[in-house]
């Protein structure tokens, strides 16, 4: 990994990407109030230095990691291949190897991680094989709770939970499969908010398509919505989800009304 000398100096005092067994944990120093924080119930995210694990194969989570780190946070973008790695160094961002299948794979990325103030998860499968969207994002969450995560934002569909009828019998039918996979990983989600594990933020994009971005979609509380949204756009909605409180507990469908002709307004969730 190739990094300038002022990002090097300042990587050292906080992660350890991919250390080995046998070497040393440098930890940063943690002030009085940095203690109190991390022992209550509230807790504080900085886009600047924040240590943010994002789960996804490409588009949005690709998105996601870029925005992310242009604000200033450390991102790693687990990857189950090296399709991506070039890509994703470029952007600073490490690329620790995993899969969301496999639990032992999980836990090394977890561990090779000082700290993971927040995950963003947007894994998918297909209808053929569903698997990574209820027992996948799963997986992420269990390993997020282990290791004491603040925030989490699962990215799913409209279509999922009480959503269902949202993108119209015929599509939903194609794509129950996925759908109905999804909803196991939103449960879970939220059962672990409940328990006051984390805090979190389930986000379900209308039809995805990779046009240039808007800047127009939305967030909307009204389970009903429904309609296509570039990616770009999904992956802005993301970032400012997650550094705003309001978002925490929500369960949010994010549309560019802009892209669906005709389509009734809808009340804008504002962050």
């Amino acid at each position: 990994m190739l990094m300038n000398k002022s990002l090097s100096a300042r990587a050292s005092a906080r992660v350890q990407p991919f250390r080995s067994a046998k070497a040393p944990v440098v930890r940063r120093p943690r002030s009085a109030v940095a203690e109190m924080q991390a022992t209550s119930t509230s807790y504080e995210l900085d886009p600047d230095n924040a240590s943010i694990l994002v789960c996804g194969g490409g588009g949005v989570a690709l998105s996601v990691t870029r925005k992310l780190k242009d604000m200033g946070s450390w991102v790693w973008m687990m990857q189950r291949t090296d399709v991506r790695k070039s890509e994703i160094e470029k952007m600073m961002a490490f690329v620790p190897r995993g899969d969301a299948l496999n639990k032992d794979d999980i836990q090394k990325v977890m561990d090779g991680i000082e700290e993971v103030d927040a995950v963003v998860c947007t894994l998918g499968g297909s209808v053929a094989d569903p698997r990574v969207d209820s027992e996948g994002n799963i997986n992420i969450i269990e390993a997020a709770i282990k290791k004491g995560v603040k925030k989490f934002i699962l990215v799913t569909s409209v279509g999922c939970g009480d959503s269902k009828d949202a993108p119209g019998e015929k599509v939903y039918n194609v794509l129950k499969p996925v759908l109905v996979e999804k909803d196991k990983a939103e449960e879970r989600l939220k059962a672990a908010g409940t328990a006051g594990a984390l805090q979190y933020v389930i986000i379900r994009p209308g039809g995805l398509v990779s046009e240039a971005a808007t800047g127009k979609a939305i967030l909307t509380e009204d389970a009903s919505a429904s309609g296509m949204i570039a990616r770009e756009d999904v992956a802005t909605l993301v970032c400012k989800a997650l550094f705003s409180k309001k978002a925490d507990g929500k369960v949010l469908t994010a549309v560019d009304l802009t892209r669906t002709p005709g389509a009734p307004e809808r009340a804008v969730f504002q962050l």
